[in-house]
């Protein structure tokens, strides 16, 4: 019996130090540190271009008008389509949201040139549960929204 647990933690211990030699990390545990000091955010009112301002400045970095780096967020493109082929019954969907954006310094000089931020998420619906269907969706908007700022400071991080 202690030749087992021994085994199961050598390969346990192996895993995890295999795991960290390739630089492996949790997503969301990594320095919480400002992509980027200062950013002024151009583009369309839209909840992405909200939610990634609060996040910005969530994270350190101060979003004004006058910055030297301008982030321009394009509207953001959000699409269903059903990807089960059954009609009665639950069904599966997927909720994709696409989004333009670059990164450009004060002289016009792109960091970024026009790159797309694309996310999706797939979900159940059921017909018979209208209020809960409207809620799936909802819910599954706000999570592509998350996703697609977190995937966005992330690209910014790069700078």
């Amino acid at each position: 019996m202690q030749r087992r647990t021994f085994l199961t933690l050598g390969l346990a211990g192996t895993a995890g130090l295999a795991l960290t030699g390739c630089g492996f990390h949790l997503r969301g545990l990594g320095a919480s540190s400002a992509p980027v000091g200062e950013l002024a955010l151009a583009g369309p009112d839209s909840d992405l271009a909200r939610l990634a301002r609060r996040r910005l400045t969530s994270a350190g970095t101060r979003v004004h008008d006058g910055a030297g780096l301008t982030l321009n967020l394009g509207n953001p493109d959000i699409r269903q389509r059903r990807v089960s082929v059954l009609d009665s019954g639950p069904r599966d969907e997927v909720m994709e949201l696409a989004a333009p954006f670059s990164v450009q310094r004060a002289d016009g000089a792109y960091l970024l040139d026009q790159q797309r931020l694309e996310v999706n998420r797939r979900y159940s619906v059921d017909d018979g549960d209208l209020l809960g269907r409207e809620d799936s969706r909802d819910n599954t908007r706000e999570a592509l929204l998350e996703d697609a700022v977190r995937q966005l400071i992330e690209r910014l991080r790069s700078l």
